[in-house]
């Protein structure tokens, strides 16, 4: 294999699971039940004036969907999947559906693709990948998976809630190898974590860690510690490594659940800046900038080279933001009101704002080519068009 293709969360310790608020009530992580206070109303959006033209190119209703799911953009097509146990191909300009497989079983983990091969885990924990329209194979896990699987090089990567990783043939199913680490830390955290890929190396978040893994063998290539751990308990702890990641040629930006945003230079294996920021969502990354939002949805740019800030707003403060995209020379993000705004990207001024529906955007933003594809909790699906 020469190269790859290119809230709320939950705390577990054994058998036992802890819910966490997804915009930190109590002390930054708020614990299920640790108070009754109503979260701050979102910030009032202000007006501006549009210098972007954007449409409505279709909707269609999916029915709930799986929360905070990574949907997969193949060419000019959208994969997903939805709470029930369905995987759906969408058109991306027409939003036809273009395939509709029955998994069988509700879906914990959303969609990793590449094409040919599609894989989700259901809640069963068991893992199930899709070829040609139909189930292909099945295999259960030993381990808990909330991560969408990442599909590369005809193999199927897994990412364990409890930090375990294992690869699988795509086409038979075969088990490949596992890589696990001795735990080390009494709670993990069961949100999207980081599994991707940089040209033939395969990137994990293993705690506070990114882990280069040569994908053939399960063995690692090197390691970058992207957090150092603080706290008088378990759960300030945490910083575990959360996507979705920020990548841009040979860099690779990530992001230590409630402790940092911080950039790798791959090629030379070497650390470039570390930034303490408190934030449990994911970053966008170009070969300028990066960006993210803390836990109330302060926005911040850094400049990629440096980590040097360049801008940083308030304007969206406990609006619920979504994870960033990054389309052309603006950032896209969606909030829990069920609006999506576009900002430039060199000083953060709204551009283009567009209203989905009331219930919330529940996902990232996704592109593929012209078109934006935003989900909602409603489970409806938009595409919209911007110029």
């Amino acid at each position: 294999m020469t190269c790859f293709a290119n809230a709320k969360a939950v705390l577990t310790r054994a058998a036992a699971l802890l819910g966490l608020l997804g915009w930190a009530a109590c002390a930054g992580v708020g614990l299920v039940g640790c108070g009754s206070a109503p979260p701050p109303e979102p910030t009032a959006l202000e007006p501006f004036k549009p210098r972007m033209t954007g449409q409505q190119m279709w909707s269609s209703s999916l029915g709930p969907l799986v929360p905070g799911q990574t949907v997969a953009v193949v060419g000019e097509r959208f994969v997903l999947a939805t709470l029930a146990g369905d995987l759906i191909t969408l058109d991306a300009t027409t939003g036809l559906q273009r395939e509709r497989v029955r998994v069988g079983a509700p879906i914990a983990a959303g969609v990793g693709s590449d094409g040919v091969y599609s894989a989700v885990v259901t809640r069963d924990n068991e893992l199930v990948v899709v070829a040609a329209g139909a189930i292909r194979w099945k295999t259960r896990l030993n381990m808990r998976v909330v991560t969408p699987p990442l599909v590369a090089g005809e193999r199927v990567f897994v990412q364990g809630v409890q930090r375990t990783v294992e690869a699988f043939d795509a086409q038979d199913g075969r088990k490949l190898w596992s890589f696990q680490r001795p735990a080390t830390d009494a709670l993990a955290l069961a949100q999207t974590g980081v599994l991707t890929a940089y040209q033939n190396t395969l990137l994990v978040g293993v705690g506070p860690r990114l882990v280069a893994l040569d994908p053939l063998l399960g063995s690692v290539r090197a390691e970058h510690v992207m957090a150092t751990p603080r706290g008088t308990n378990e759960v300030e702890r945490l910083a575990d490594l959360v996507g979705p990641a920020g990548r841009s040629g040979d860099v690779v930006c990530v992001r230590a659940f409630q402790s940092s945003v911080g950039c790798v230079d791959m090629a030379r294996s070497n650390l470039l800046w570390s930034r303490a920021h408190a934030g449990f969502q994911g970053l966008a990354a170009d070969s300028d900038f990066v960006f993210g939002a803390t836990t109330t949805d302060r926005l911040t740019a850094w400049r990629q080279p440096t980590g040097d800030v360049v801008w940083s707003t308030e304007r969206f403060r406990y609006r619920g933001l979504s994870a960033p995209l990054l389309f052309d020379r603006t950032v896209v993000l969606g909030d829990a009101q069920g609006w999506i705004h576009f900002l430039s990207r060199d000083k953060g001024e709204t551009l283009f704002r567009w209203f989905t529906d009331a219930s919330g955007v529940m996902a990232p933003p996704v592109r593929a080519a012209k078109n934006v594809l935003v989900l909602t909790r409603a489970g409806n699906a938009y595409g919209l068009r911007v110029e």
